[in-house]
């Protein structure tokens, strides 16, 4: 028995330098990497170094820098911007980036949602001669895309599994012949991977000189490293190598400096120009409530928030974990009053695209999806977007929450957050390259209550910090918080753990919650540590999780897979009381967020809420297109600012398309509602000025 003793004690001591040696690993791998990106960013430089050498006898480039220069199709692109588009004005790299292509040049686009990414590509692909192939990943985006360009008159088509043998024929045509109007062609990744006879009719398209642009949309699927990894994106280099001629943009809302080279190198775009918007939002209030463990409760908090603050029935999205929860969350949020669709790939193609298209016309208020959802969205007047569980790593929680708001306004982010999601995500996604690594993340961003949650993003994104301008629940938080020490909760928990290791046990985290609350009923502790409830145990075990004195560990069954908690490689300081461990815990106050209920958009004035019923029945009329195409949002408000009552005033404010368009029905409105039209023009813009809300232009595509 003592020999027993002595072998698991030695066992004991190996696994526990075992467990340094992989920390060791983990940073030698880790300093790797960042070699690795090193060396690739120093042989792009050299490559782009020995170009410029081998060109500089030839007609010069333009320095990076001089991408807001002057260009000779500045009037064109400015013209097309206006008249065509409805844009008043460039958003934040913009213009460069339609410079640096016009110049020819492979760009890399890093631009936060409504940045306006779809611009980019759309408006040079007009201008160049030829087509443009654009590659997006869902059908549902692309639908979108395709509708708002037609009602501009651009000739845009989609190739995928739901086009009609009719349609294609005439994309073929085009591509092979250059018969027919096509400047925009549509296709997913899918397409290139799998299609010889689309590479074939491509092919002959670029050899007659009639390929004019590729662009990549949402190119972060593309890497391993990125959230969203698919695996036809990987294949998309193809085209660079067949067409190396042709300029490629890639665009995507989020990517790390590790995903960034990563796309470079897998694109074959090394000599690329690099666009690097910043992540913040500055029209976004981001929160996390803590979320009840009984299901009804959750739905009832979801179902109070969504009708105390949006009751005029503002655009939503609720992201559930999987397909089951997003019926039945669905279900639960009709029963209460509030009008909710369910989305998922499950459902029947027909069935998904009219749940799409009513949410998208606003006839329902709240669409209940899982993450695929997120990427299809064209919709500028989100006006809240609700987790009801974690997402799984910062980028995809930054990506699904970047979808409210992006026509400029107030709008709310809302997540939902207890503990014991953790390992719920974590058995999903240990298996992916740094899975567990992200999704601790996340976990951290919601667990903190001090930290600004914008400041998060920065951190993330290796950003510099930016002022909040208290658009957070931390930063504007009227509750008193209080640091517990959790030292002595910590020893238990981790003496727990080494008994059952000893006896070849483990527990799950909830498992592990029950047998600390009966260990601390009998341990009978004179000393002044602090009684945790059940909420505050898990938040404290998920907190040694992220900490490393405890960490999680996996095993398959026939059905699931389960994620048990077991000792980290920090658990020895922490079972010797060496590491302090400190828990932060609120006292309930008032709701934090009252100042982003003052900010948020105030009650349409007649002529908005006229305008805004106009778009909605010239989009029934119209074959279905949406009503922000009709009139974005920022229209509506430039419209009541100004009250054109002319078709040439009228063309000032939104250009020559929608003006041939729509210009008899708006100007009919704008005349009935103000009469000789300027006097109330001017009381409009006092209005607008005295409400303080500041209109910020998007392209609302993105």
């Amino acid at each position: 028995m003592e020999e027993e003793e002595i072998i698991e004690e030695e066992l004991l001591l190996v696994e526990s330098q075992l467990n340094g040696l992989q920390d060791k690993i983990k940073t030698l791998l880790d300093q790797q990497e960042e070699l690795y990106e090193r060396q690739a960013q120093l042989k792009a430089l050299l490559e782009i170094s020995k170009t410029s050498r081998d060109t500089s006898n030839s007609a010069p480039s333009v320095p990076l820098e001089d991408w807001s220069g002057k260009f000779s199709w500045d009037s064109q692109v400015d013209d097309t911007r206006f008249n065509v588009f409805g844009i008043s004005s460039y958003r934040s790299n913009q213009r460069e980036i339609i410079n640096s292509i016009m110049s020819g040049k492979d760009v890399l686009v890093i631009m936060a949602a409504g940045g306006g990414k779809s611009l980019c590509y759309q408006l040079p692909a007009v201008l160049r001669d030829g087509i443009t192939l654009v590659v997006s990943p869902l059908l549902s985006l692309i639908q979108d895309q395709v509708m708002g360009l037609a009602a501009l008159g651009i000739p845009a088509h989609m190739l995928t599994s739901t086009t009609n043998k009719e349609i294609e024929k005439f994309i073929y045509k085009a591509l092979e012949k250059g018969e027919g109007e096509l400047k925009i062609l549509y296709v997913t990744p899918e397409k290139i991977s799998k299609s010889k006879r689309f590479m074939s009719k491509l092919e002959k398209c670029h050899h007659a000189g009639r390929l004019s642009l590729v662009a990549i949309d949402e190119a972060h699927c593309c890497s391993q490293w990125g959230h969203d990894f698919r695996p036809d994106y990987k294949n998309l280099g193809i085209l660079k190598i067949q067409f190396p001629s042709v300029p490629m943009i890639a665009l995507t809302a989020t990517a790390t400096s590790k995903v960034q080279m990563d796309l470079i190198e897998m694109l074959h775009i090394p000599r690329s120009v690099k666009f690097v918007s910043t992540v913040n939002r500055p029209n976004l209030f981001y929160r996390v409530y803590e979320k009840s463990s009984v299901g009804k409760v959750v739905i009832d908090e979801i179902a109070n928030f969504i009708s105390e603050s949006y009751p005029n029935n503002e655009s939503g999205i609720v992201y559930c974990f999987s397909r089951k929860e997003c019926e039945q969350v669905a279900k639960e949020l009709r029963g209460r009053g509030i009008s909710a669709d369910y989305y998922h790939a499950d459902m029947d193609v027909v069935a998904r695209e009219k749940v799409h298209m009513r949410w998208s016309k606003s006839k329902s208020q709240v669409i209940v999806g899982t993450v695929a959802f997120g990427m299809g969205i064209n919709k500028p007047d989100v006006r809240f977007v609700v987790h009801h569980s974690l997402s799984k790593s910062m980028e995809t929680y930054y990506q699904e929450s970047g979808r409210a708001g992006r026509d400029g306004l107030p709008s709310e982010c809302v997540l939902y957050y207890r503990p014991g999601d953790v390992p719920r995500q974590s058995s999903m996604v240990f298996y992916e390259n740094c899975g567990l690594q992200n999704l601790y993340d996340i976990a951290r961003y919601c667990q903190s209550k001090k930290n600004c949650r914008r400041g998060a993003f920065f951190q993330h994104f290796g950003e510099a910090v930016q002022e909040c301008n208290g658009m957070c629940d931390n930063c504007v938080s009227s509750i008193e918080l209080k640091d517990i020490d959790a030292t002595y909760h910590t020893k238990i928990i981790v003496s727990l753990l080494q008994e059952m290791q000893q006896n070849d046990q483990r527990a799950t985290l909830l498992q592990l919650v029950d047998k600390f609350k009966t260990k601390w009923k009998h341990s009978g502790c004179s000393n002044e540590a602090v009684d945790l409830k059940k909420e505050e145990i898990e938040q404290l075990i998920v907190q040694l999780i992220l900490d490393r004195v405890l960490k999680e560990e996996f095993q398959h069954t026939a059905y699931t897979t389960n994620a048990y908690v077991v000792l980290g490689p920090l658990w020895k300081p922490a079972l010797q009381g060496n590491r302090p461990v400190k828990l932060t815990s609120a006292s309930h106050s008032q709701d934090s967020g009252d100042r982003f209920k003052s900010a948020k958009r105030n009650q349409m004035s007649n002529l908005e809420a006229k305008l805004d019923d106009l778009r909605r029945t010239i989009s029934s009329r119209n074959g279905g297109i949406f009503p922000h195409a009709v009139l974005s949002t920022e229209q509506i408000s430039l419209l009541n600012c100004h009250t054109p009552t002319t078709i040439a005033e009228l063309e000032k404010l939104i250009g020559k398309v929608k003006t041939d368009k729509y210009g008899s029905d708006i100007i009919e409105v704008m005349r009935s509602e103000t009469g000789s039209g300027k006097d109330s023009g001017d009381g409009a813009k006092r209005q607008k000025k005295d409400k303080g809300v500041v209109f910020v232009e998007s392209s609302e595509e993105g």
